[in-house]
């Protein structure tokens, strides 16, 4: 299978960029499955519905989510209608919503997505790695499941990588999203997971982290609070993972950073 993982979508120019892409990349990559993850695609903070319309037009086949996932309040309730849309699966029990799902792909096949939250630096939930450890084993790769994904959000590298390993062989993809920065370190692990520790954010790079500069400034250097972050709304770039698998084990064959457009250095699979 050939699939595709974009980063963090960073409001209105995140979210343009994106979709005035994926119908190409869909096209060019020969793509079997779309992830995005959205939770930053509402004005940097979060998802509305209109918008995770707009992205599942567009080309993705699912929509992830983070810690921003409940910024828009209407998240809470028309995720329960949309199971296009995740949020993480170690969020507490009764939470709206699903945080990983078994989804069909081009030609039948069966993908499981899982989007856990890490702790480290963040608002400790649930465990990450016992959430994903219920939902892989609940939908073996190679039984259950043609492909497995697993989006990692967190903020430390160390809790990322550690995720990749203890998904070695079981997954075809562990990624990490939050940072909102592309990472150097595409591989296949030993056992055959394609892992990159953060895929980027598809937004504007001329900006701190997506957002517009003046106000992250300002807060570092004078500790002060100017006003609200608001999103860069320059060109973006759009930032993601390619995975080809072995369509017997649905372990990764190669793995391939994606960056299109924008500032940054550009980067397309063959």
């Amino acid at each position: 299978m050939r699939l595709l993982f974009l980063g963090d979508v960073v409001g209105r120019s995140g979210r343009d960029a994106v979709v005035a892409a994926l119908p190409g990349l869909r096209s060019d990559l020969d793509l079997d499955f779309v992830v995005v993850n959205g939770e930053n695609a509402a004005g940097g903070f979060g998802i509305t519905e209109k918008i995770t319309t707009e992205l599942l037009d567009a080309g993705a086949d699912v929509i992830s989510g983070g810690n921003h996932s409940w910024d828009q309040r209407e998240a809470l309730v028309f995720i329960e209608r949309e199971e296009r849309l995740l949020r993480p699966a170690n969020f507490p029990a009764g939470t709206p919503g699903r945080g990983a799902g078994l989804f069909e792909a081009r030609g039948g096949r069966r993908v499981l997505l899982v989007n856990v939250l890490g702790r480290v630096f963040m608002d400790p939930l649930d465990d990450p790695f016992a959430a994903v450890e219920k939902e892989i084993s609940a939908a073996p790769m190679g039984d259950v499941a043609d492909a497995v994904i697993v989006d990692m959000h967190a903020e430390a590298t160390s809790e990322k990588m550690a995720m990749g390993h203890f998904c070695d062989g079981r997954a075809s993809l562990v990624v990490g999203t939050h940072s909102h920065i592309p990472t150097a370190d595409a591989q296949v692990l030993p056992g055959g997971t394609a892992y990159q520790t953060d895929a980027g954010m598809c937004g504007d790079y001329d900006s701190v982290i997506g957002m517009d500069k003046e106000e992250p400034v300002n807060r570092f250097t004078r500790k002060i609070s100017g006003g609200r972050f608001t999103p860069a709304d320059g060109v973006a770039t759009v930032c993601g993972v390619f995975v080809e698998t072995d369509d017997t084990t649905g372990l990764a064959q190669r793995v391939e950073p994606i960056r299109l457009g924008g500032r940054l250095k550009q980067s397309m699979a063959g």
